[in-house]
């Protein structure tokens, strides 16, 4: 299944010069090849346009919760997109760095609004009592969090993706329609501060940017992007249901596939497609699978590596469903 003829930075290599690591023992001081596109982190890599392909009628629905400035609940099967679409729609439109708030089993609204560093506020209190030295602000002890930095008055709105909404507290999409209706919040460690104290200049989400409270208020001027993810673990209330607008990604076809791969790895990488195509919708067929682990067959067999190597094809289209 190798194509000799693929293009990429470690193309030409003998059959097994792809085994970076062969479990013998010996030591070896290999160079090791580019990343894949989607797995570079430098700030260069970062910052180039990812392509992202979606049908006219799903963009026509993102375009309605931007009209209504209304959350979009992304729905879909691992692998589909939802998360990248936050990041796409910021890029499209200009629309800044996205905030993105990764939702597990204890995550609570308030964190996503901002901290307090109490303890660390005390600590430092008791030191420069000691030491003689000036005391930080209490502005150093709070940061607001990705929901808390989407809220702040700006004339155009930031992107916040609330990801995997369904891996929270059942009450926390109750918690957040309250603050999406209302698109304020107050700090009360600030708010109680004395009349002289009343404008207070906080941490933010992004990095090194600071911004001014008055009486610890934020109130968003533009309501902000927000793209609520979930993988269909369980059932929203009805109430947080109504006030989002709602977008189920499909499984992408054959067609739409290979425009993914050709746009993510260029035309070559697309050019000779037909066996993994395969191979990937018949384990498609019986399970999960999401469709970044089809560019990532790709883009080994492109480094020249032998998917047919006992297991490897296995290892790289497992299912995504079931026990591991």
């Amino acid at each position: 299944m190798t194509d000799p003829h693929a293009v990429h930075a470690t193309a030409g290599r003998k059959d097994e010069d792809w085994r970076l690591f062969r479990g013998d023992g010996g030591q070896r001081n290999v160079v090791l090849p580019s990343a894949p596109p989607w797995r570079r982190f430098d700030r260069g890599a970062r910052d180039v346009a990812r392509p992202y392909l979606i049908s006219g009628k799903e963009a026509d629905v993102v375009s309605a919760a931007l009209h209504l400035r209304r959350p979009l609940l992304v729905t879909g099967h691992p692998g589909t997109g939802k998360s990248s679409l936050a990041y796409a729609i910021a890029r499209e439109l200009c629309l800044g760095t996205v905030l993105a708030w990764p939702v597990n089993s204890r995550s609570a609204v308030q964190d996503a609004l901002y901290q307090y560093d109490a303890v660390g506020r005390l600590r430092e209190s008791n030191l420069a009592r000691e030491d003689g030295a000036s005391r930080l602000g209490i502005g150093s002890y709070v940061r607001l969090g990705p929901l808390g930095t989407a809220l702040l008055p700006a004339d155009r709105p930031r992107v916040l993706l609330v990801d995997e909404l369904d891996k929270g507290d059942l009450d926390l999409p109750n918690d957040l329609l309250t603050v999406f209706e209302e698109g304020e919040f107050e700090v009360p460690e600030l708010a109680r501060l004395p009349e002289d104290l009343s404008t207070v200049a906080v941490m933010t989400s992004d990095a090194g940017v600071q911004t001014e409270l008055v009486r610890g208020r934020v109130r968003c001027r533009e309501f902000p992007v927000v793209v609520v993810t979930s993988n269909g673990e369980r059932e929203f209330p009805p109430a947080f249901l109504r006030r989002c607008i709602r977008l189920d990604l499909p499984e992408p076809s054959e067609d739409k596939l290979r425009a993914i791969v050709s746009a993510h790895l260029g035309k070559a990488a697309a050019a000779d497609l037909n066996e993994l195509m395969a191979a990937f919708l018949n384990r498609r067929a019986r399970g999960e699978l999401a469709t970044d682990q089809l560019l990532n067959a790709v883009f080994l067999r492109m480094g020249g590596v032998s998917l047919d190597a006992d297991g490897l094809l296995d290892a790289v289209l497992h299912r995504l469903g079931g026990t591991v």
